[in-house]
């Protein structure tokens, strides 16, 4: 499980608004076949990207070239029925009963004759929940709460969404010695990343100062990025430079205000700054991403002053990725 873990953190706030999920498929004498993840909204669930990759294992290579999940999934249907009986699939989050883009993962788990089912978390949704009992009375067995405070935290942004509710995450970049100096702190990679990012964003919050100063764009360029998200310049003082890049980025709307009251209307938010932005949206963040670069290099140092538990790293390239939960968050 925490190797389905590890694969989807990689996707965090990539898969908006769907849920981020890891699955790994163990084959019959208990090796493993395959690990996979959701990783983007429209892609294949989790449950299907991992049975793909296990089937080109197998020497197909087909079913990759098909045009859609759901001709994936009606493909494995025909051509595979079956054919993982003994096998186990684990997966983070419970397979969704619901029909969506792609017919229901229960329905290719129990089709394709899988004998285990091990999950992380039951699915909070009424409307696609339910996997567990139709994979027990189709014979499978089934174990559900595996690492299931791991997984919890791993689908927390997905929750806020489901109570419509915003979740708020703060994106910071550093060196390893805790200094953020210098144009471009992380990897070309990290801040592809960050782009990515952007495209699923629906509010991108950054302070007065930052803009002043960088006169920034915050597009989604490097991933070639058509969706954008709103910009809130939080400021106390209205005297932004309205001839920016910033302000000519089609179909978004730009906020110049002294509050954060306008997070309200948005659910997926991010937020970039730095120290002073740190400080004053401390009680409201959720999550914290920090982008830490391999490097020690001179300047001034940003003072972390927060209770924070980790949730997850990973490397990118030269940078370590890491998500943390905001302890010192104020309950609404």
């Amino acid at each position: 499980m925490q190797l389905c873990l590890d694969e989807a953190w990689r996707y965090q706030g990539l898969t908006y608004p769907n849920p981020a999920v890891g699955a790994l498929i163990l084959d019959k004498h208990g090796r493993i076949f395959s690990i996979a993840a959701h990783t983007e909204a429209g892609k294949p669930h989790a449950e299907l990207a991992a049975s793909i990759e296990a089937v080109q294992l197998l020497g197909d290579e087909k079913v990759a070239n098909l045009p859609s999940p759901a001709a994936q999934h009606a493909y494995l249907l025909q051509h595979y029925a079956g054919r993982f009986r003994g096998a186990t699939i684990y997966v983070t989050l419970e397979p969704c009963m619901h029909e969506g883009k792609t017919p229901p993962c229960s329905l290719l788990i129990q089709k394709l004759g899988f004998s285990r089912v091990v999950i992380g978390t039951i699915d909070p949704n009424p409307a696609a929940s339910g996997a567990t009992k139709f994979l027990q009375d189709s014979g499978a067995e089934v174990i559900a709460g595996v690492c299931k405070e791991a997984c919890d935290a791993l689908l927390y942004p997905f929750r806020k969404w489901q109570n419509d509710e915003p979740f708020i995450f703060f994106k910071l970049a550093k060196h390893q010695n805790g200094t953020i100096s210098g144009k471009h702190v992380s990897s070309e990679k990290s801040r592809r990343h960050v782009h990515a990012l952007r495209t699923k964003t629906d509010l991108l919050v950054i302070g007065g100062d930052t803009v002043r100063t960088d006169r920034p764009t915050l597009d989604a360029r490097l991933v070639r990025g058509t969706r954008v998200p709103d910009i809130l310049i939080y400021t106390s003082h209205d005297d932004i430079d309205r001839s920016i890049p910033l302000f000519s980025v089609p179909g978004r709307k730009v906020f110049v205000e002294k509050s954060l009251e306008q997070i309200a209307a948005y659910r997926h938010v991010m937020i970039e700054g730095g120290e002073g932005m740190f400080l004053q949206t401390q009680k409201i963040v959720d999550y914290y991403l920090f982008f830490t670069t391999d490097r020690f290099v001179k300047g001034r140092k940003i003072d972390l002053d927060a209770n924070l538990k980790s949730l997850h790293s990973f490397k990118n390239d030269s940078d370590t990725i890491s998500w943390f939960e905001n302890l010192d968050k104020e309950s609404v």
